[in-house]
């Protein structure tokens, strides 16, 4: 499923001085995430033999180049709240690629995708050596991959989830699916995980589209990459951590989902409204 707008997406003609900061920006950010890359791989070498699903060092070098992302792009970051300790689920509104650098900077965690994501070009092989788990969309193998989720979490990984299901223009979030959240219910999980609702808010510079970094339906990525390295001056992203739940105090899968959608989307409403910034 691919959200879309009934607005046409922002877009502006790109200046001469916009194409400089994207030739000076895109060279740093991409110095940084692939030379972050290449130093967690040759880390990795030595910690998979050594604790196999546990990450004790590689998850700081990706927060590390998330975070310093941000201050080549010239984009101001915030963190409100704190991230729960110890292994757990995580959920998020979906707005934008830029999601991956926001939520990975606040706190290590590994993303949970489609299966399909693995394959792609570039996107997948960076998934893969940072730690994503991959699911299929097949009831056949939801047993398996509740084997997978009890697995990393018991090496302390925080899986972080979009329940959405697609990205947004930034502007509102959309029902959880209830689906998604099956898994947590059961026998192997449901008493003993919680999980924390994450609230992502872009906001735009002044005078500039309030959607400005949202990424949806058929936007292609290279474009939208281009015109947000261009951007000046640029906006600020604040990732809001929210009290954590246990699954077991809720009675069901749509009762959960109902909740978190709720404590996101308020979030959301209370960012851009200026409250608690």
């Amino acid at each position: 499923m691919t959200w879309d707008s009934d607005h046409t997406p922002p877009s502006e003609t790109i200046t001469l001085a916009g194409w400089a900061r994207v030739v000076v920006r895109g060279f740093a950010v991409g110095t940084l995430t692939f030379g972050g890359l290449l130093v967690l791989l040759l880390v990795r070498l030595v910690e998979r033999p050594l604790f196999g699903q546990g990450r004790p060092v590689t998850p700081f070098i990706t927060q590390f180049v998330c975070r310093c992302a941000f201050w080549f792009l010239g984009i101001r970051y915030r963190r409100i709240g704190t991230p729960m300790a110890g292994a757990g689920a995580v959920v998020a509104n979906h707005s934008s690629w830029l999601d991956i650098f926001a939520l990975n900077a606040a706190k290590r965690i590994y993303f949970v995708s489609k299966a399909e994501v693995a394959g792609w070009p570039g996107i997948g092989w960076l998934a893969r050596a940072t730690g994503t788990v991959f699911i299929a969309r097949d009831r056949r193998q939801a047993v398996s991959q509740v084997e997978v989720f009890r697995t990393r979490l018991s090496h302390g990984h925080k899986l972080l989830f979009f329940p959405e299901g697609t990205s947004t223009d930034g502007l509102q979030v959309l029902p959880f699916k209830p689906t998604l959240f099956a898994a947590f219910y059961d026998d192997a999980l449901r008493d003993t995980l919680s999980i924390q609702p994450v609230t992502v808010v872009y906001q735009s510079p002044e005078g500039e589209d309030a959607r400005l970094y949202g990424w949806w339906g058929d936007m292609d990525f290279g474009p939208h990459l281009l015109h947000t390295l261009a951007q000046s001056p640029q906006g600020t992203v604040t990732v809001v951590y929210h009290d954590p739940v246990r699954v077991a105090d809720f009675e069901n899968r749509k009762v959960l989902a109902a909740h978190l959608e709720e404590q996101v989307r308020g979030g959301l409403a209370d960012h851009r409204r200026g409250i608690g910034a």
